[in-house]
């Protein structure tokens, strides 16, 4: 049996199994109900009143604190001795790569092929919710994180969870955590091997192929396909071997080229038609509010802009706070300000200069309503209308988004599979095979029902976070006091002793 035939079967075989799972479980999680002619997904719907909630409780302060988040980031209120792994700009790096990816290249265009260009507002309107989210989440993450007798940090709601609730809420609390706690697990720990490992590998395997001759090109047989995997399943488990140091170093330098590389692609096509730049705003906005061609009209335009935004930033699902909690600081607002960055980066920054590039290019394959639009192909055209050797780039984009997903998604998962097998040497090893075989896989199966399923699993992983988030929301506030009477106190340059900090705690 050749090896193609045999990975048919696998596939099949798998689908077979798992599809009525599958089906059944992105019915319950992405349940929509039926507003002004258009669908509404409620757990898309929960994701955005939770940035409201957020947003109104600490006063804005993704628009007031935004200076000082950068300033953070910038190292200026670093402290000598503080415990952790990873500079802030590393945990930041390290946190982007797993939000940004194929999402911010190919959702966009199905987003402004689906709501119009009105939808670009509603998606940074999100996208701006969605930072005082991402603050809540990465503070509670530094603040209830576990600092190793060996140095090494562990974090996220796995931790958070039964942590907070214990002391808010005693005995009770913490037993209601440890259940949510093992949940939160299981549900980052699948989604991290297949979404975020098998499904960023298998398409950036696609987009290598398509750009080299296609099924007839040198990648295009099964033995092409094999030595892509393994070649990427190399370099993710070196990597991967070297815990969050490693990666966060690989990620601080890949995240700039790639966002780089990107950004600087969409800039040329902008300024190469800068005299359509103000109309092609006028229609954003327009569009927002009176759009043309939009199942739902305005809520339709709104619904698909929220829906892109909270699919591409991952505010409130809990993921980032795993990387961002491994930072060095004694005070846990520090991070959740510098994680605020975050969504402002994917969703605000990369994904508005993808919609805006095709607003203004307005290639032939953008159709307004055209709900079976290929995302990557629009992409693609709007960029060729400037770049016609733009495949090529779009091809280097996707490799090191790729790339960068998975090493973020493999220590995820690292720490999902660690709260539940313990820390021994032995699990981590077996955890890191398992998690490198799965990226040679990626490149020979499709295995699609199983991603399905696994973003179905990651956005359940939401409704158990934020109802965390909800009830620790009062520990956020006195972080965050606390954080900024050492600003205060440092900017006046007066001497500030160590606090006893509660996410200094160490475990062996």
């Amino acid at each position: 049996m050749s090896l193609d035939s045999m990975t048919t079967s696998v596939d099949e075989a798998v689908s077979g199994f798992f599809e009525p799972i599958a089906t059944w479980l992105g019915e319950v999680v992405f349940y929509a109900v039926p507003v002004a002619g258009t669908e509404l997904p409620l757990i898309v719907a929960w994701l955005v009143v939770a940035g409201l909630v957020f947003t109104a409780w600490f006063g804005l302060v993704q628009v007031r604190k935004f200076k000082l988040a950068v300033d953070v980031v910038r190292g200026k209120y670093d402290e000598k001795g503080s415990a952790g792994e990873v500079n802030h700009f590393q945990a930041l790096t390290a946190a982007v790569s797993g939000t940004v990816g194929l999402g911010n290249i190919a959702g966009v265009a199905v987003a402004v092929s689906i709501g119009g260009a009105g939808a670009t507002f509603w998606m940074v309107l999100c996208g701006l919710l969605g930072m005082a989210t991402k603050f809540v989440e990465v503070t509670l993450g530094v603040k209830y994180r576990e600092v190793h007798a060996d140095g090494t940090v562990s974090g996220g709601p796995m931790h958070y969870l039964p942590k907070g609730l214990g002391d808010r809420f005693g005995k009770n609390g913490k037993t209601f955590g440890k259940l949510l706690a093992v949940l939160a697990s299981f549900m980052i720990l699948f989604f991290g091997l297949f979404g975020g490992n098998l499904f960023q590998v298998n398409q950036s395997y696609v987009q290598l192929v398509s750009v080299t001759g296609g099924e007839d090109g040198a990648l295009g047989s099964s033995a092409g396909a094999l030595f892509f995997g393994i070649l990427i399943a190399a370099l993710v488990g070196i990597v991967l071997l070297g815990g969050i140091r490693s990666i966060a170093n690989v990620t601080s330098k890949l995240v700039p080229a790639m966002a780089g590389i990107y950004i600087v692609a969409c800039l040329t096509v902008i300024l190469v038609n800068a005299s359509a730049v103000p109309a092609a705003i006028g229609d954003i906005i327009e569009g927002a509010f009176n759009p043309e061609g939009v199942a739902g009209g305005v809520l339709g335009a709104l619904i698909i802009g929220f829906k892109r935004a909270a699919f591409s930033n991952e505010a409130g699902l809990g993921s980032a706070p795993i990387a961002h909690s491994a930072v060095k600081t004694k005070h846990p607002a520090s991070e959740g300000l510098v994680a605020l960055l975050e969504p402002f980066i994917d969703t605000v920054l990369i994904c508005t200069m993808t919609a805006l590039t095709i607003v203004i290019a307005k290639p032939d394959s953008w159709k307004v309503g055209n709900a079976e639009a290929e995302g990557v192909t629009v992409t693609s055209d709007a960029f060729e209308t400037v770049l016609p050797w733009f495949p090529y780039i779009l091809t280097v984009a996707v490799l090191l988004f790729a790339i960068s997903t998975v090493l973020t998604w493999g220590y995820y998962g690292l720490k999902a599979w660690s709260y539940l097998f313990g820390r021994s040497k032995t699990s981590e090893i077996t955890y890191k095979v398992v998690y490198t075989l799965f990226a040679v896989a990626g490149s020979l199966l499709t295995l699609q029902t199983l991603i399905d399923m696994a973003d179905a699993v990651l956005f359940t992983l939401a409704v158990i976070n934020i109802i965390g988030l909800y009830l620790l929301a009062p520990v956020v506030k006195r972080e965050l006091n606390s954080f900024l009477e050492f600003v205060r106190a440092r900017d006046a340059g007066e001497t500030v002793e160590d606090e006893d900090q509660e996410s200094e705690k160490t475990t062996v």
